[in-house]
């Protein structure tokens, strides 16, 4: 279906809040699960059953733990862009401004941060969220001094000044596709991509420090707590019950979808 046409009319997504826009991908994958659950099961999983499951799915193939996952959660009706714009951790914050993100929801802003964080072991993100790190860091008109000087010169060829912000660079150069504890390692070189992973490790005096250096050495002690970090955020206020709905598409609510499909909007591909 296009994703045009399954656009909310009545809601404004906070897949397009800025920290997400263009950045969190792979929704049409998300749409396939939906669509092979419908058949076999119509109105049973929730569109926030399947997040769920997908994260622990794709951490588990990529190499890393694997986790009980707790269903039962159901789909919200409604979506506050403004407050999530407030709310997701952006690229270019400052660890305080980070740790008081993750308090506000009820994660510790310690192992639940630096574990989470570990989540950048694998993923890509856009030129445009590291450009002021690798030329006018804070209004400087000089690079990030955090920088490790050889990446610094590998992220500009990648992100030359003035270049298309689209273009993708892996979070982790040196295993960019596994689930592994480089992510940390990065950090103690001070090659971390964005400016709000190095801060973990180059704010200096932070509580984050050792756990960094902790994880960096003992991969399996990361996977112990990512675990534990990721459950709790996936249980951060969930519907449950009779609270929200059951999703028939991910895309809309059903409100939506019984008008379109009334008037043969919902189903025309054209």
């Amino acid at each position: 279906m296009d994703e045009k046409i399954m656009k909310s009319d009545t809601i404004e997504s906070e897949k397009d809040a800025v920290p997400n826009n263009n950045s969190a991908r792979g929704f049409d994958v998300v749409d396939a699960m939906k669509i092979a659950l419908e058949n076999e099961c119509p109105g049973t999983v929730s569109c926030a059953d399947i997040l769920a499951i997908a994260a622990q799915e794709s951490v588990n193939l990529a190499g890393g733990p694997s986790w009980l996952v707790l269903l039962g959660r159901r789909d919200s009706t409604t979506a506050n862009r403004t407050l999530a714009n407030l709310a997701i951790p952006a690229p270019t914050e400052t660890l305080d401004e980070i740790k008081s993100k993750f308090a506000a929801v009820g994660l510790n802003t310690t192992t639940d941060l630096v574990a989470l964080s570990g989540a950048h072991t694998f993923g890509r993100a856009q030129c445009s969220s590291i450009i002021d790190r690798l030329y006018d860091f804070n209004g400087t008109g000089n690079p990030d001094p955090t920088l490790n000087k050889t990446y610094l010169e590998t992220l500009r060829k990648a992100c030359p000044q003035g270049g298309n912000g689209s273009v993708l660079v892996y979070l982790d150069l040196t295993t960019p596709n596994t689930f592994d504890k480089n992510y940390y390692s990065n950090l103690q070189a001070y090659e971390g991509l964005l400016q709000s992973d190095q801060e973990l490790f180059s704010t200096m005096g932070a509580d984050t420090i050792e756990i960094v250096d902790s994880f960096s050495t003992n991969q399996n002690l990361f996977f112990k707590n990512f675990v534990i970090s990721i459950i709790r955020m996936g249980n951060i206020s969930p519907l449950t019950g009779t609270e929200g709905e059951i999703r028939m598409s991910c895309r809309k609510v059903n409100e939506e979808i019984s008008s379109s499909s009334r008037s043969n909007k919902y189903w025309n591909s054209s």
